[in-house]
């Protein structure tokens, strides 16, 4: 595989967002960059474990690294939010 270098990951460019409507204290979470999918996956997730989340937590990983584009990151993100029953909304921008 082959690496492009590690991403600024705080840039929303490439990266459609999205809003997560989760439980509990922050129950809209706007994700628009890498940056903002591992501090929804880290922070803000219900549950530490889930086939889903655990492969949502490496693919973001992996396109921080650059390895792979941030809209395989986003659509991990979502499968692990359909897991948890976290319900996704795609924002229009």
């Amino acid at each position: 595989m082959q690496t492009v270098g590690i991403v600024d990951w705080h840039t929303s460019e490439d990266f459609a967002p999205l809003m997560l409507v989760m439980d509990g204290q922050e129950k809209h979470r706007l994700v628009r960059s890498l940056g903002e999918v591992a501090g929804a996956l880290i922070a803000a997730w219900p549950t530490d474990d889930g086939r889903e989340y655990i492969a949502a937590v490496k693919t973001c990983l992996d396109a921080i690294q650059g390895n792979i584009s941030p809209h395989v990151a986003r659509a991990a993100l979502i499968r692990a939010a359909e897991e948890a029953g976290i319900r996704v909304i795609a924002v229009v921008h």
